[in-house]
């Protein structure tokens, strides 16, 4: 078995989805675990935030909701974005909550629910400005009014998206929240009321309360990482993944030499050299030590040097002694030092997001619970 591993503290998982009810109670509580719940395993995260009183699970594919109804999850699934109209089938088949924003999708739903002799709870999506995907305010009752009337579909959810609620004092957060008020507002004059009403993610569920209603869906709130940092009115998240690796050869290089390829980085002095065996085809991005990235060995930030190859990378020990088989920490603590997805990010000019979504499947997750006490 390689070295390379990711561990995730399910009891992290636990503590932030527990914070996080506090936080918005009563509001329900929707995990949100696309992407392989952020790159930290759906089905274990899935089942620790249920287990720690998350209401609610939320994905944006059908195959990522087949995987946790196969895994034996049967709390509510809601699929975040209207699916290809051939797959409206499978939504009916794995008794999914979904987003609609077409009218020719709720017929086809209608059609398929009827065929499977069930009633599927419907959400339709309201785009109040973040212009991805959704139903135009204009649009949103006669939208709503095509459900309402077929008995196969239940309009159960209304809700919207935001584009800046991570940045609390930009003003558009709440001009996305009077848009869809109006939106409710016209709902309930045509005597429609959804019984679930929803539009706060992470930023919004912690930085504007204006937004929880009757749902929030958190998603990297979940994973013990604040949705930007420094957001005021974060509570006390525990990140739950951390990165590590072993060395496995050690090499002196004399000054002058150049590593890894394109020989971009030259040595200024003689240095002890380890090579870690994970790469961007892990999910380490190639430019990281171009950048400043660095990991822990034996205690001590270190630098990434030269270009990240697709299995391996280098890192300048200067003359410190390494051997063969040290822990090499890429996110997370060792000793008295610590590497966050945040850091990952920063030196990258990206989000911590993109860094924990992005390690590869060939990295195995293992899932020890207390690794942060």
């Amino acid at each position: 078995m390689r070295a390379a591993r990711a561990e995730v503290d399910l009891g992290a998982i636990a503590h932030n989805v527990g914070v996080l009810r506090t936080l918005v109670a009563p509001s329900l509580v929707c995990a949100v675990v696309k992407a392989d719940g952020y790159g930290h395993g759906a089905i274990a995260v899935s089942e620790a935030a249920l287990d720690a009183g998350a209401d609610w699970l939320a994905v944006a594919l059908i195959e990522e909701a087949a995987v946790l109804r196969k895994a034996g999850i049967t709390a509510p699934i809601l699929l975040l974005s209207q699916p290809r109209l051939a797959d409206l089938v499978a939504v009916v088949r794995y008794d999914l909550r979904v987003c609609i924003t077409s009218p020719v999708a709720v017929e086809l739903l209608a059609n398929a629910a009827r065929e499977q002799g069930k009633v599927v709870p419907v959400h339709v999506k309201v785009d109040t400005g973040m212009n991805r995907v959704g139903v135009a305010p204009a649009d949103a009752l006669s939208l709503a009014r095509e459900v309402v009337k077929r008995p196969e579909l239940v309009l159960e959810g209304v809700f919207t998206h935001f584009a800046v609620a991570d940045e609390p004092d930009n003003p558009f957060t709440d001009e996305q929240l009077d848009r869809y008020d109006a939106v409710l507002t016209q709902l309930g004059e045509a005597g429609i009321f959804p019984s679930i009403r929803h539009s706060a993610n992470s930023a919004a569920a912690i930085a504007h309360p204006r937004g929880r209603f009757d749902l929030v869906r958190v998603g990297i709130a979940v994973y013990g990482i604040a949705p930007t940092p420094g957001l005021p009115g974060t509570p006390d998240l525990q990140p739950a993944l951390s990165l590590r690796a072993e060395v496995s050869t050690v090499k002196r290089v004399k000054a002058g030499e150049g590593i890894s390829y394109g020989l971009r980085h030259r040595f200024d002095a003689d240095s002890t050299v380890a090579t870690v065996p994970i790469g961007y085809a892990d999910g380490v991005p190639r430019r990281l030590g171009l950048v400043g990235g660095e990991v822990l060995i034996g205690g001590k930030k270190r630098p990434i040097v030269g270009v990240v190859t697709m299995d391996q990378l280098m890192v300048d020990c200067g003359d410190d002694h390494v051997e063969v088989g040290d822990e090499v920490v890429l996110i997370g603590t060792q000793g008295k030092e610590t590497i966050t997805a945040e850091d990952v990010a920063g030196h990258l000019d990206t989000i911590a997001y993109e860094i924990v979504c992005g390690i590869g499947p060939r990295v195995p997750r293992f899932y020890p619970r207390g690794l942060n006490g």
